[in-house]
């Protein structure tokens, strides 16, 4: 039988693992979490959604996530990837986004929803307002940070060098 209290309890050690690459955030605040459930053998499946098609954090995230549930006590957990509806940076929830302007990185613009082909832009690429100072005259230095998911800029006001999320 499926227990409601269990999946709960279940879904709240979950949600608390934080991200590798972005250690402020959890997966909740990722948005990645997208299920906990127990299945009918009373196993505890937790679902997963990386934020783009090879992010090479998704093996960590899934041991990490399945090392914390059976460090609650959980003894048969599965982790399982779901790809679709794809995730976007909106579903970076607003604490999250709050949590990354602490840390000093921009988080992103909404993402740009479309239907059918990707239209191509061609032009400079758009900079991120300043985390420190809040200043919109920024200056993207780099189109990869740490990660593939990270941009660098500078702010021209402030001078300070900085990191955004990109939107996705």
């Amino acid at each position: 039988m499926i227990s409601e209290k269990t999946a709960t309890r279940a879904w709240r050690v979950a949600a608390q693992t934080p991200d590798p690459e972005l250690p402020m955030l959890t997966l909740a605040d990722l948005g990645i979490l997208r299920d906990v459930s127990e299945s009918l053998d009373g196993s505890i499946v937790a679902t997963i959604t990386p934020t783009y098609s090879g992010c090479p954090a998704i093996r960590e995230i899934s041991l990490d996530l399945r090392s914390r549930l059976i460090g609650a006590g959980y003894e048969n957990v599965r982790i399982a990837t779901q790809l679709a509806p794809a995730w976007t940076s909106d579903w970076i929830t607003e604490e999250g986004r709050g949590k990354l302007l602490e840390a000093g990185i921009a988080p992103p613009d909404p993402a740009r929803h479309t239907s059918g082909p990707v239209p191509l832009t061609l032009g400079l690429p758009t900079s991120a307002p300043c985390p420190r100072c809040g200043s919109t005259r920024t200056t993207q230095t780099a189109a990869f940070s740490a990660t593939a998911c990270r941009s660098l800029h500078r702010c021209l006001d402030c001078a300070e060098p900085f990191e955004a999320v990109k939107s996705l």
